[in-house]
Formats: structure tokens, sequence, C-alpha cells
């Protein structure tokens, strides 16, 4: 049987740092109170000129460098993103075009928020297994600083721009790649973290642009609670499934929200916080490019080894959630 292997991965930060201390001359927060609530101490922040596709380009061209191929090579690519450049056409058909990706490609995006990648993760290894393509390019960008409300101290302080992408194939290796995914959503919770304008429902106007309808919306406390509850399901689920305790896992990348629910997860699922790869200090929330970010620099930090077991968990806005298990 083939296996479908994580070839390469690759990242990209934009260049602008927006530290707490900076964030704290703008709205009624301190470097602090954003530190003990999250862990996050600074942000990147994506130039005028830098849009959702450029952050992807960049990171999806060290991806194919890490993996020895080039973008000629790919047959299907998929963007996870909240921030597309724009509503029509999908930001995959841009970065295809920026990329040199083949025509003959199958290009669309996915809208699963913060569980993007992952659900971009499981769409590829189905197609790939089908064998209808050989060689998958997932990315996940963000440019949530163009969706955050800067007035609001409660949210603009959590989020950050930045994308990672990976780029999948298969090989005749048995048990090794990606073992499993365990994805879900549960839309009853969907107003506990929206955009309340700007799609079919609510159209731009003037009044909704007044009222920041076009940028995220969120109660902390009840995200809170459904995340840990989430994502310790899914890891459960995906342990049991094959057969693991939780001191076989080697390293687990969650979502890079908050510390405090990373701390919690850890807790339940009874495993040491150093088992859990953490930057959202420098990067804070960037959707669903945290993972493949953090997974990128994971394994350049020399913390994912051939052979190791690694667990990948996260939830988002939908309430969409889930895990990967990837055995290198």
């Amino acid at each position: 049987m083939t296996s479908v292997i994580i070839a390469g991965v690759g990242s990209y930060s934009p260049a602008k740092v927006l530290t707490n201390e900076e964030l704290s001359q703008k709205v009624d927060t301190t470097d602090e109170w954003i530190r003990t609530r999250s862990g996050i101490r600074e942000r990147r922040i994506a130039a005028a000129d830098e849009a959702c596709s450029d952050l992807a380009v960049k990171a999806a061209a060290a991806a194919l460098a890490d993996a020895k191929v080039t973008a000629a090579d790919i047959d299907l690519l998929i963007v996870a993103t909240c921030t597309p450049d724009l509503p029509l056409p999908s930001t995959a058909c841009i970065v295809q075009h920026k990329l040199g990706v083949p025509a003959h490609a199958t290009c669309f995006d996915i809208a699963a928020a913060c569980s993007g990648f992952l659900y971009a993760l499981e769409i590829a290894y189905g197609q790939l297994q089908t064998n209808r393509y050989k060689r998958a390019l997932i990315i996940g960008s963000e440019k949530l600083s163009t969706i955050t409300d800067w007035t609001d101290r409660t949210t603009c302080v959590l989020f950050g721009d930045g994308a990672g992408a990976a780029v999948l194939n298969k090989v005749n290796q048995p048990g090794i790649g990606i073992l499993g995914t365990d994805l879900g959503a549960d839309g009853a919770f969907v107003d506990n973290l929206y955009i309340p304008a700007g799609g079919s429902r609510t159209p731009a106007t003037p009044e909704t642009i007044a009222n920041h309808g076009h940028c995220i919306h969120m109660n902390g406390r009840e995200v809170f609670k459904s995340a840990v509850r989430v994502m310790e399901t899914v890891a459960r689920e995906m342990m049991e499934q094959h057969h693991l305790t939780p001191d076989q896992i080697s390293l687990v990348i969650p979502h890079q929200a908050n510390i405090r629910i990373i701390e919690a997860l850890a807790g339940n699922l009874k495993m040491p916080l150093e088992k859990f790869f953490v930057n959202l200090d420098r990067y804070g929330n960037t959707s669903s490019a945290t993972i493949p970010l953090a997974l990128d620099e994971a394994r350049r930090a020399g913390r994912i080894k051939p052979g190791d077991l690694t667990l990948l968990v996260a939830f988002g806005a939908g309430l969409t959630y889930g895990a990967t298990l990837v055995r290198w």
C-alpha cells in the first residue's frame, strides 16, 4: 500500500513586528494584560501591498524547495483561508498563476477558519489516494490584520498575519506519513466567532462599515470552553483509533490561539506541556496558518525526527475542529 507523506514544509512571516507595548499605545491594554491572558508578546503585520496570495506564494515556494520539487510538479493546489484576496475568484487560482503551477491542476480555496489547514490536509490525502493526482500543495495563509477591529482590545491583541505550506506526495512505504485524520464541525456555535457583515445575508453598507461589521466578533469565554473540549475529544479519538497512549506521541502541534487553551488541553490529556510546540508568543493567532507555520519551525528546530509520531490538533470558527496523526 502507498502512503501519503509530508514531503516538504515552508512558512512566511511578514517583516513588520507589532509588539504588545506598541498596541498599548493604541488601545487600553498593557503588555502584562495580554501576556497573562493569551501568552502573546508580539505578532506580524503584513504590508499594505501584501495580500493573502503574496504570503501564500512565499510559504509555498519554501515548501517546494524543501520537498525538492517545482511548481510544475503540482497537480492539486488547495488554499485554506478566511482572508482571501478577493471574494471571487479563489486565492488558489491567483497563487497558481504567481507560482507557475500548470493550468491542468485542480485549484480551490476552503473556508474552515483555524482548522482550515487540517481540512485541506485531509482533502489532499483523500484525492492522492484515488490515484487521480500525483502531488499536492496545501497552504494556510491569512492577513487577519484586515479583518481585525483595532479598537477592540479583547480581539485585536490576538491576531497576526502569516502563511505556511506543505507538499504531499505518495510513497511505497506503508506505516509512515499521514496515518489518520478526524474532522468535525458544530454549527450551533457559529455566533461565538464570526464576521457579521459582508456576506449575502448582510451585504456591505456604510452602516456595516461604521459599526465594524466586517471585523471579527468573538465571545472569548465560550470559544475557550469549546476549544478545549473539541480538541481534547479529537485528540483522544485519534490516539484511541491507533491504539496509542499519550506517552507514545513525540510532539503535539496545536492551533496557536491562546496559551491557556494549550495548557488546559495538555492537562486534560495528561501530557507534559513540553510536548506541545508553542510559537504563539511571537506570531499570535494566524488562523489557518498557525499549524503549518509551527510545523515548519518545529522541524527546523529539530523537534521532529524520523519515526516520530506528531499529533496536529485544531479548532476554529464554525465551530470546526480536527486532529491529524503523522509518522515521519
